[in-house]
């Protein structure tokens, strides 16, 4: 199945999914968007206000900001794909649980096999996890590490610096300082044949993440 395909039927079944209790009260499924062929993966933590209105990932004010900080690395919203760990939004925007997250899982975990993306950037702790369980964001921000043979970048979420200013250089440092040498870093290890393989599934089950030499 080509990659466009995968993609939609995942965005068909998020618009209907009622796997959790998110789906009630809410105006829309926000199953992400992007390029097919995006290099980069930028993965949020859950719909808020705007995106349920507009069933589109990171519209609000943290999405004009990721709108900024992807510029700042010569990167645009068409040549990338964002999404979120979850695909409805919480009750006043509350963090998700467990048993949300979990209900999403399979939706991620085909996006991710589909785009094959050479950079995954996690936005927030929810995403981080996913790829870095029990690390603290604010011990691997903007650092770049291999994970599942792809290069995973952890990043504060946008929103966190629009709530707490003294973040908001933290993250535009982060960017500039991170993906453009991870992209780089990436696309040298597909040439070598070092990148890819199944998301999420380790060559070795107890090798760690490795901390890539990047800066």
């Amino acid at each position: 199945m080509a990659v466009e395909e995968v993609l939609e039927e995942v965005a068909a079944e998020v618009r209907v999914c009622t796997k959790c209790d998110l789906c009630k009260n809410t105006k829309n499924g926000v199953p992400g968007e992007g390029s097919p062929h995006a290099e980069v993966l930028f993965i949020g933590e859950a719909p808020g206000y705007h995106e349920d209105r507009q069933g589109r990932p990171f519209v609000g004010p943290a999405g004009q900001f990721l709108n900024e900080l992807l510029g700042s690395v010569g990167l645009d919203r068409s040549t990338v794909f964002i999404t979120n760990v979850v695909k409805h939004r919480p009750p006043e925007n509350r963090d998700p649980l467990p048993d949300e997250i979990a209900a999403c899982s399979d939706y991620l975990t085909r996006q991710i096999a589909a785009l094959n993306p050479k950079v995954i950037v996690t936005l927030g702790r929810f995403s981080m996890a996913r790829f870095f369980p029990g690390a603290k964001i604010s011990a691997i921000h903007g650092q770049a590490k291999k994970v599942d043979g792809r290069v995973v970048v952890a990043m504060y979420h946008p929103a966190a610096a629009l709530h707490q200013q003294s973040l908001r250089q933290t993250v535009v440092d982060d960017f500039k300082r991170s993906i453009p040498p991870a992209l780089a870093e990436a696309r040298r290890m597909e040439a070598e044949g070092k990148l890819g393989g199944k998301p999420e599934q380790k060559d070795d089950e107890d090798e760690p993440p490795k901390q890539l030499s990047l800066f």
